[in-house]
């Protein structure tokens, strides 16, 4: 009779943990369940307070009539014209780029420096 008693002891004890297991899952999945309904209920009402902002920009936009004005006052450009200095190019390059940056054709028969007065001593 103790083994019995034993056993109904241990059977009631398998039960009672198994029924307050179950009971613990049902009460987790109600706070589940109670949290996601609040999250749908807020995500409907920012999609419905969006849709009314949505058709009312969308009404006045329909009021409005398209007006475009186009005005074109042109291209206003300065060129300033640079004078080449000696850098690294010889002086007939430079001569020859100021020459054409002032708009003049050079003349090929006129040296870029004047020839140096005193002629070079014979050998």
């Amino acid at each position: 009779m103790k083994r019995a008693r034993l056993a109904g002891l241990a059977l009631l004890l398998v039960a009672t943990a198994t029924g307050s297991w179950q009971a613990r899952g049902w009460l987790e999945d109600s706070h589940r369940l109670t949290a996601e309904r609040a999250a749908q209920r807020t995500i409907d009402a920012a999609l419905a307070r969006e849709s009314e902002i949505a058709a009312s920009v969308e009404a006045r936009l329909a009021e409005l009539t398209a007006s475009e004005r186009v005005i074109d006052r042109g291209i206003i450009r300065e060129i300033e014209r640079p004078i080449y200095r000696r850098v690294c190019l010889e002086p007939d390059t430079i001569r020859l780029l100021n020459d054409a940056a002032a708009g003049r054709t050079p003349d090929p028969a006129e040296p870029a420096e004047p020839l140096p007065r005193r002629a070079a001593p014979a050998d």
